[in-house]
């Protein structure tokens, strides 16, 4: 089996229930709030090894952030890469509407603060063949891209959020993409599903996407093969970690030699399943 690294976020997530998400100058009363452990690389940790891998987490936490590291240690999830600094750690402001639809709001903190010399530390104990997950809510992401390739590493990449420094990345060196509709739109400029998978893949012709389009199921494409799979449909409470657990249980299947398809028809059962929960981790099946 291939080693896996996650080198992403760790945050708290402050969840707000309202009656819809706020428009610019209103303000309403939220019903609850609820707090929660997540951000995407702590999210997609726990889903890959409740998807029965094995991952190595790497990245920082801030002050009264250890409730993160044992929340990790608890899962199965190696986290002896893990560092402290000593100032606040990532957060976010999320609003789950009655329509379980979600508006994130995100401090970077700790998160913000990894630099080539940790980034080096971390890689050096990893090589040709293992696999790298990223995510964009850490800082020196193109310089982690960069020395992971020549280190031999297979790279996965979930450009979210979608900014200017996914754009300085080379991302010629990704060997998979999972995107979402709207960061495949804001990278090509079209709405159409078939058409954001054959521009990305005319731009990196080397890489494999997926493409997520919430319940309207999602897509894979390498060179000239494509497959798709519907979503299921349940009675969504909390959108928040679907795309985490959809890359999770998508690498499974991959890693395990499923085909394509059946590959994201495992993960869109799992995605349905945490978006049936409330919370960010604590939904991930």
């Amino acid at each position: 089996m291939k080693r896996i690294l996650n080198f992403g976020s760790l945050n708290t997530d402050y969840v707000y229930k309202v009656d819809h998400i706020l428009q610019g100058g209103e303000t309403i009363q939220s019903e609850s709030r609820t707090v929660f452990p997540g951000g995407k690389g702590l999210n997609q940790s726990i889903a890959l090894v409740r998807a029965g891998l094995s991952v190595c987490h790497a990245g920082l936490i801030g002050t009264n952030g250890e409730h993160l590291r044992d929340l990790l240690n608890q899962n199965g999830v190696d986290t002896s890469l893990i560092e402290t600094r000593d100032m606040p750690g990532g957060h976010t402001v999320i609003q789950v509407s009655r329509e379980a639809q979600n508006a994130i709001l995100l401090f970077g903190g700790s998160n913000g603060a990894v630099d080539e010399a940790y980034a080096d530390r971390v890689l050096a104990q990893f090589g040709a063949g293992d696999i790298l997950l990223l995510q964009n809510e850490i800082s020196a992401l193109p310089y982690i891209l960069e020395k992971a390739h020549a280190r031999g590493m297979e790279i996965w990449l979930n450009p979210s959020p979608m900014n200017e420094n996914v754009l300085k990345c080379n991302l010629s060196l990704v060997s998979v993409f999972v995107w979402n509709e709207v960061e495949g739109e804001q990278l090509t400029g079209t709405k159409i599903p078939t058409a954001i998978l054959d521009k990305l893949l005319q731009k990196y012709p080397h890489a494999a996407a997926v493409l997520t389009l919430g319940s309207k199921g999602a897509w894979y494409a390498r060179e000239d093969k494509r497959a798709f799979a519907p979503a299921e449909l349940v009675r969504a409470v909390d959108t928040t970690a679907a795309g985490d657990t959809f890359t999770g249980y998508f690498m499974r299947g991959m890693l395990d030699g499923l085909s394509p398809k059946k590959s994201l028809t495992l993960a869109a059962k799992a995605a349905a399943i945490a978006v049936s929960r409330p919370g960010a981790a604590p939904a991930i099946p």
